[in-house]
C-alpha cells in the first residue's frame, strides 16, 4: 500500500472519526430473511446451509455495517475489550479510530463504536433465531441437526460477548440486557433481564449444543464443534463463579489439545504459525479469513490494526501499532519466551532477529522494527510493538490471516483458576507450574513475582491472552480496578489522553445503550452510574499484578 493509496481513504473519513456520530451512516440489516431457512426436509436445504454459513462468516466481516476501518464485528469487539483493558494500547494519533475505548467516551449513545458493539451481538441473535425458526420439531436429518446445534452455540456466543459490556456479571439480579428468543418478543417494550436470566438462557443454548455436536467433525475450525460450545460453556460458568462445572468443562474443551512450545513459539513468525492460522494445533476455534474477503475493505481487519507486519494497514502505515502497557511487560521473567511477544524500548526482539520485510516492489528489508519506506506502508515500530501475530508473508497486503477465538491454554487457565477459586491451591500451582515450564518458561515458579496465588493466574492470562479480547472483561469479571499507570506515570508508556485508573465498581466501565435502542425501546433504563475518566485520576489504585 502507498500513501498515495491511503491518505485519500483516510481524508474521507476522518471526519467520521472525529466525531464517531454514526447517525448519517446507514448501516445494513444483519438479519437473515426468513424465506433463507424455510423449505427445510430431511435433505439439508441449500438455503438454510447458506444462512448458516452467513451466521460463521459474519463473525468478523468487514464492513458489515459501516464503510469504516473500525467495523469487523465480533472480532472487533475483542479488539475493543483489549483496548478498554489496562495492557493493550494505541498511541493517541489522528489515526487512531479506536481513540474511543482509549478514553472511555465509548459510553456515547450516539458513537458509531458502541453501536456497532450492541448491534453485532443482536445481529447474531436474530440470524440465529430466523434459522432455528425455519425447522420443525421433528428435524431427523443429521446435518441439519449439527447446524442447528450450532446456531444455538452462536446465540450462546453473542450473548457471552454483549451481556458483560451492559452489566457486571457478579451482580447475578442486576438488569443486563434485553432478551430475545424465539418467543414472541414486544420490541417497543422489552426490558433488561437479569444476568442470572441471561446466564440462564447463554447455559441453556450450550447445553443443547453440547448434547446435538457430539459425533459432529468439522471441516475446519471455524465452525462449533462440541469442543468449541464446552469451552464457550465453561466460559459462562467462570462467569457466573461456578468453578466446579467451569473446570469441567474446560478439561473436557481441552482433551486433543496441546499448547505451542517454546521451540514453536520461537519461529513462529518464521513458519507463519503466528497466531496466523487457523490449522494451529493450539486453537480449538477461530475466524478463518480469506482473500476475497479481507479485499473488500482491508484496513477493516484485524491485520490492519493489531498486526505489525502488514503492507496495507492503519498499524504500519500510520504507526498507530498495538502495544503492551510496559507495566505489564515488565514483570515478565527475561526467561519467559513470552517476553518476547513485543519489542522492548530499543525496538529488539529475539523473535524478529533475521526476519525481512517485504515491500510492494517485492524487496526484501533487513530489521523490520526500524525499517520505513518513508511513510507508504510502512513506519518504524514503537517501544513495546507487538509482535506476537504475525502476517504471511511478511509485508503482506492481503490481511487475511485467521484469528483464534478460543486455544486451549485458556481452558488450562480456566482450570487453574477453578481450582484456586475452590481451595485447592496445590493443585491450581502444580497444574499452573506445569503448564508454563512446560510451554512458556522452564525457570518459572509460582511464586517468582510474591503475587497471591488467584493474582499470578491473573497474570498469566493476561500475558498469555493479550490481543484475544479478554482485557476489561476479566476487569469487570474479577472485581479488579483498571490500573494503566502508577508513579505519576513513569511506568506506563499510555498516552496521557488514556491515562487513568477507575474503581472496580465504577459505573462507567458500563456501555450505555445506543440512542436508537432507547428511541424505540421504552422498557429500556440505561446505565447512568460513573462519569467519563480524567487524566490522571484515582493514581492510587492497584490491582494485585503491577503493583
Amino acid at each position: 500500500m502507498k500513501l498515495n493509496r491511503l491518505f485519500p481513504v483516510i481524508a474521507g473519513l476522518l471526519a467520521i472519526a472525529a466525531c464517531n456520530d454514526f447517525e448519517d451512516i446507514k448501516p445494513e440489516s444483519g438479519t437473515l430473511l426468513s424465506s433463507q431457512v424455510q423449505e427445510t426436509n430431511a435433505a439439508v436445504p441449500t438455503r438454510a446451509k447458506a444462512a448458516f454459513e452467513g451466521m460463521i462468516t459474519n463473525i468478523g466481516k468487514p464492513i458489515k455495517m459501516y464503510s469504516t476501518p473500525d467495523d469487523w464485528e465480533f472480532l472487533m469487539m475483542m479488539f475493543c475489550n483489549d483496548l478498554e483493558g489496562a495492557d493493550a494500547l494505541i498511541a493517541d494519533s489522528g489515526y487512531n479510530w479506536f481513540s474511543v475505548c482509549g478514553e472511555y467516551s465509548s459510553r456515547n449513545a450516539n458513537y458509531r463504536n458502541p453501536y456497532i458493539r450492541y448491534r453485532t451481538p443482536y445481529n447474531m441473535v436474530a440470524d440465529a433465531n430466523t434459522f432455528l425458526s425455519g425447522f420443525g420439531d421433528d428435524v431427523t436429518d443429521q446435518s441439519s441437526i449439527y447446524m442447528i446445534a450450532q446456531a444455538h452455540a452462536l446465540r450462546a456466543y453473542a450473548y457471552l460477548m454483549l451481556v458483560p459490556e451492559f452489566q457486571f456479571v457478579t451482580k447475578k439480579e442486576a438488569p443486563s440486557v434485553p432478551k430475545i428468543t424465539l418467543e414472541e418478543v414486544d420490541f417497543a417494550n422489552n426490558p433488561r433481564a437479569s444476568v442470572q436470566e441471561m446466564y440462564d438462557l447463554i447455559i441453556e443454548d450450550l447445553d443443547y449444543a453440547v448434547e446435538h455436536l457430539e459425533g459432529y467433525s468439522r471441516p475446519t475450525k471455524a465452525y462449533v464443534d462440541k469442543s468449541v460450545a464446552l469451552g464457550l460453556r465453561a466460559r459462562a460458568h467462570l462467569d457466573m463463579q461456578e468453578y466446579q462445572e467451569a473446570y469441567n468443562d474446560a478439561v473436557a474443551a481441552a482433551a486433543g489439545y496441546t499448547p505451542k512450545s517454546i521451540g514453536e513459539l520461537q519461529t513462529a513468525l518464521f513458519d507463519g504459525t503466528a497466531f496466523e492460522d487457523i490449522s494451529e494445533h493450539d486453537w480449538i476455534w477461530g475466524y478463518d479469513m480469506n482473500s476475497n474477503l479481507a479485499l473488500t475493505y482491508r484496513y477493516a481487519t484485524t491485520s490492519s490494526w493489531l498486526r505489525s507486519f502488514s503492507g496495507w494497514a492503519y498499524a504500519p502505515a500510520c504507526q498507530v501499532y498495538t502495544c503492551i502497557n510496559k507495566m505489564l511487560w515488565e514483570k515478565i521473567p527475561d526467561t519467559d519466551i513470552r517476553k518476547q511477544w513485543w519489542v522492548d524500548e530499543n525496538l529488539q526482539s529475539s523473535l524478529i532477529v533475521g526476519l525481512k520485510w517485504k515491500d510492494a516492489d517485492g524487496v526484501l528489508h533487513d530489521d523490520v522494527a526500524n525499517y520505513s519506506d518513508g511513510g507508504d506502508s510502512k513506519l518504524p515500530f514503537l517501544p513495546y510493538t507487538n509482535v506476537k501475530f504475525g502476517c504471511n508473508p511478511i509485508g503482506t497486503v492481503d490481511n487475511a490471516e485467521d484469528m483464534p477465538m478460543m486455544r486451549v491454554d485458556e481452558m488450562i487457565l480456566i482450570q487453574a483458576e477453578c481450582l484456586a477459586k475452590m481451595g485447592k491451591k496445590a493443585d491450581a500451582s502444580s497444574l499452573l507450574t506445569n503448564y508454563v515450564q512446560t510451554y512458556r518458561d522452564p525457570n518459572y515458579a509460582v511464586t517468582g513475582r510474591s503475587l497471591e496465588l488467584e493474582d499470578e493466574i491473573w497474570f498469566q492470562r493476561r500475558v498469555e491472552l493479550w490481543g484475544e479480547g479478554f482485557g476489561v472483561f476479566d476487569i469487570k469479571r474479577l472485581d479488579k480496578p483498571l490500573v494503566r499507570f502508577k508513579d505519576n506515570g513513569k511506568s506506563s508508556n499510555i498516552a496521557d489522553a488514556f491515562r487513568f485508573n477507575m474503581a472496580h465498581d465504577d459505573g462507567w466501565l458500563l456501555m450505555r445503550f445506543p440512542q436508537g435502542e432507547l428511541d424505540t425501546n421504552f422498557g429500556i433504563e440505561d446505565n447512568t452510574d460513573g462519569s467519563m475518566p480524567v487524566m490522571d485520576q484515582n493514581p492510587g489504585l492497584r490491582d494485585g499484578v503491577t503493583d
